[in-house]
């Protein structure tokens, strides 16, 4: 699976359940911390009574890059914190991380570039690994 313009992401042979453990470990391994999860799947069965395959959100922060970003341009927290999504797409699991170079690089700050950079390159190992 190729990148999106705005996500990084792969698909992987784990089970969604052995996906998001990963997902957990490897961003852990990265020095993020998952400040916020949402199960997509749950909350638009309880709110639309709509079924649909698992979908998690993981709200990620790694937060000498966050406290960087937020000093440069404080505005920058509206794209804070970086998601990394763990769905079932017909049947397939897949792995996608925002890409924050790009994101960030619309603020035009040299700054908040380099931080999009190092995040970047962070979210991409976490996604690499999942095609190892």
């Amino acid at each position: 699976m190729k990148d999106s313009p705005v996500a990084l992401q792969t698909t992987t042979p784990l089970s969604f359940a052995d996906a998001v453990a990963r997902a957990r470990e490897e961003l852990a391994r990265e020095g993020f911390g998952v400040l916020t999860e949402i199960d997509v799947a749950a909350t638009l069965k309880k709110k639309l009574d709509v079924d649909r395959e698992p979908y998690l959100i993981l709200g990620a922060c790694h937060p000498p890059s966050a406290h960087k970003a937020l000093s440069a341009v404080p505005e920058v927290g509206v794209l804070l914190p970086c998601n990394v999504t763990v769905s079932v797409e017909g049947g397939t699991t897949v792995v996608r991380a925002m890409d924050p170079a790009g994101v960030m690089g619309i603020l035009g700050s040299k700054e908040l570039a380099e931080v999009g950079a190092d995040i970047g390159a962070r979210l991409r190992r976490v996604v690499d690994a999942f095609r190892a």
